[in-house]
């Protein structure tokens, strides 16, 4: 048996979320939405359940990357092709709010559990799927990892440096906007389900979400003709908007507007930047941005990246270390903010994951969350809940 929840309460409270995700997009999404007080049921396959929990690194055996995305969440492993199993899965469609599943078109079809055949039969279940390229459009069956996505969908083209091959965004953007999207749209549905009644599918593609986040590279480019590259640091508009080096290591400067310039120039000993022709507007700086960072880094040499900061700060001129993840823990305003939180692990001890960053202003936050579960955990308790119900 798994432990009791610790996010006992939430704009969700009273939403139960039957998860047939795994790895990444769909679970990072119902994270997102049990964080939010939704009950959440994994439904596994039996003996190795979500394949992030075969993923390194291991603490007594158990994933790390696994208890990192499925906090506040029950287990229960079902063989969908099995008769007795298939019994259990349809009460507890009975009983849901939403089905989530990001599996590969067709393969909820082939299953007899498509969507047709769950809308017809529990009309007020919310059905979010989430696949590389949804549900339609000429790649629709093609397979899909974060790294597909992410070089398909025009971000690798954007990250990195110019004389550098492009780089792949640190973290899985191409899953994880997936996963935001998704919980977004289920979100919407469950909304639009107290007016009307029923439920609707909510169709992401990780690729369409990719094009979802390009800012405004899109508009530019189909505008001006300019392709959008790689601009490691800096921004494709605003200067100064980089890391800068100072005497012991970079920093971020983002001085926005000619206001925030101004007062850089000041703090820098440099008020003559500020009246120089290159650099008396943003577009001027942007086009000399070389020039321009020559000039601040000649300034910045003198002093300690801490010095710096302290006396940006103190002129309220935008600015920041570039943090390591030791760093990143270990920040009061993280901290403050509760977006590192405990987890007492049965199996894996002591882990610390990310906090929810939606927070409800007068409802008190959990500074603990109930570990990732055990493969099939709560499989008695859910059973006794349904026995004797009937699956309509």
């Amino acid at each position: 048996m798994s432990m009791a929840p610790q996010v006992t309460d939430g704009l969700l409270k009273g939403i139960t979320i039957l998860d047939l995700s795994r790895v990444l997009a769909g679970p990072f999404a119902t994270m997102i939405l049990a964080n939010l007080g939704a009950r959440v049921i994994k439904v596994e396959i039996p003996g190795t359940g979500d394949d992030s929990r075969a993923f390194g690194p291991f603490s007594n055996g158990k994933s790390l990357y696994y208890s990192a995305i499925n906090c506040n969440k029950e287990s229960i492993a079902l063989n969908l092709k099995n008769a007795g199993d298939l019994a259990i899965f349809h009460k507890l469609a009975a009983k849901a709010d939403v089905l989530v599943e990001n599996y590969r078109p067709g393969t909820m079809e082939k299953l007899g559990l498509g969507w047709d055949v769950l809308h017809a039969r529990y009309p007020r279940l919310v059905y979010g799927a989430a696949s590389g390229f949804g549900d339609s459009g000429p790649f629709s069956q093609r397979a899909a990892y974060d790294i597909v996505v992410q070089g398909m969908g025009g971000i690798m083209s954007l990250t990195g440096y110019p004389d550098s091959p492009p780089a792949r965004v640190g973290v899985s953007i191409g899953d994880m906007a997936a996963g935001l999207y998704l919980a977004i749209g289920i979100n919407a549905a469950l909304y639009r389900r107290t007016i009307t009644g029923k439920g609707c599918k909510i169709d992401i593609a990780m690729l369409d979400c990719q094009v979802a986040i390009l800012e405004d590279a899109i508009t530019s480019y189909a505008k001006t003709g300019v392709i959008p590259g790689r601009l490691g640091t800096r921004h494709p508009t605003v200067a100064p908007f980089q890391a800068y080096k100072a005497k012991d290591g970079h920093f971020i400067i983002a001085a926005g507007n000619d206001h925030l310039f101004g007062l850089l120039t000041e703090v820098l000993g440099r008020p003559d930047l500020a009246t120089d022709p290159r650099f008396k507007t943003n577009d001027l700086r942007h086009d000399n941005v070389d020039a321009l960072q020559t000039e601040i880094e000649k300034a910045l040499a003198s002093r300690t990246v801490s010095d710096w900061i302290d006396a940006l700060d103190a002129k309220g001129v935008p600015c920041s270390r570039i943090n390591d993840i030791p760093h990143v823990m270990a920040d009061p305003q993280v901290a403050a903010r509760h977006m590192v939180v405990s987890v007492n692990d049965p199996v894996a001890g002591q882990i610390k994951v990310a906090g929810n960053p939606i927070k409800i202003v007068g409802m008190a936050e959990p500074t603990t969350f109930r570990p990732a579960p055990g493969l099939d955990a709560d499989r008695s308790s859910i059973l006794a809940e349904i026995a004797g119900e009937s699956d309509e």
